[in-house]
């Protein structure tokens, strides 16, 4: 999917990207790493053109995240609480910017692919109206749960059941999706490969220049 047919697309769809890891094996705070030229974080949004966004990640991300007029920051509760908690956050943020967005892209701004990562999602959840939702699943059969596209309503009762049972904070993030209906979409390519470590970061800058 080109960039152009991205900011065309239709507002039935709002994102979460997560980006408030504390990346220790990298060693430097993901979002501002560089790769092609390019933010992850500034990826990240890039492929969320034309949609509402949630950054969930901490306050200084505000000034990169002002550049993208669609796109707000907010922090889960606590800070570094896990990802079915920053989730959870972005959820509350769409509401309360009033997103009637059916369906929710959830991405890691660590993504090395994310602009076909969220292209591939799209895709099939357009084939797949039915069940609650698409998610990446990569060789081993692995499902990739900050690669996904779910629908709003199952994921906010979910976070609202982790709530209401105290379990929200450090919740793995398979919690959030446990009982939803889900397709997988293969990932062979490796477009959820994320960039945890150096050696993925030269990796990818590598699978760039080649």
């Amino acid at each position: 999917m080109t960039d152009s047919a991205t900011a065309a697309r239709r507002t039935d769809i709002a994102a979460i990207i997560l980006a408030g890891g504390r990346a220790r094996r990298l060693g430097t705070p993901k979002p501002g790493v560089r790769l092609n030229g390019e933010t992850l974080l500034d990826r990240a949004l890039r492929a969320t053109r034309g949609m509402a966004v949630v950054v969930v990640g901490p306050p200084g991300l505000a000034s990169s995240v002002a550049r993208h007029p669609a796109a707000t920051v907010t922090r889960e509760e606590p800070p570094f609480g896990g990802p079915a908690a920053a989730i959870a956050a972005g959820l509350d943020a769409l509401a309360l910017r009033k997103s009637r967005a059916g369906r929710v892209l959830v991405l890691a701004c660590d993504l090395a692919r994310v602009s076909d990562a969220a292209a591939a999602l799209l895709a099939a959840s357009d084939r797949n109206s039915d069940g609650d939702g698409v998610v990446l699943t990569d060789p081993s059969g692995h499902r990739q749960w900050l690669c996904g596209i779910f629908r709003a309503e199952a994921l906010r009762a979910s976070a609202d059941r982790l709530r209401t049972a105290g379990a929200l904070p450090s919740a793995p993030a398979r919690s959030l999706f446990d009982g939803l209906r889900l397709h997988e979409v293969p990932d062979p390519g490796g477009l959820s490969d994320d960039i945890d470590t150096p050696a993925d970061l030269a990796a990818a800058r590598e699978r760039i220049r080649s």
